[in-house]
């Protein structure tokens, strides 16, 4: 396990040891939590964009009348009021 410093603001740090309180945790604990938490939302993101570029790099688009499908199924038209 790594041990590293980070320096957070006073009205953070304040934040987080509520809520470390709160939930009867450490702040270390909160703190890696949080970190972990991050790295894997940040990890699957990228991993979304690499796949959506390597789809574009092939052509895999969506035809207009896809996307109008999607569209029309979320959008009433607007009445003439």
């Amino acid at each position: 396990m790594s041990a590293f410093t980070v320096r957070i603001s006073d009205d953070t740090a304040e934040r987080l040891d509520q809520l470390a309180a709160k939930q009867e945790r450490s702040r270390s604990y909160m703190a890696a939590k949080a970190i972990e938490d991050f790295v894997a939302r940040e990890e699957w993101q990228l991993a979304e964009i690499e796949a959506g570029l390597g789809e574009a790099e092939t052509g895999e688009f969506a035809s207009s009348d896809d996307v109008a499908r999607v569209i029309a199924k979320y959008v009433q038209p607007a009445t003439g009021s």
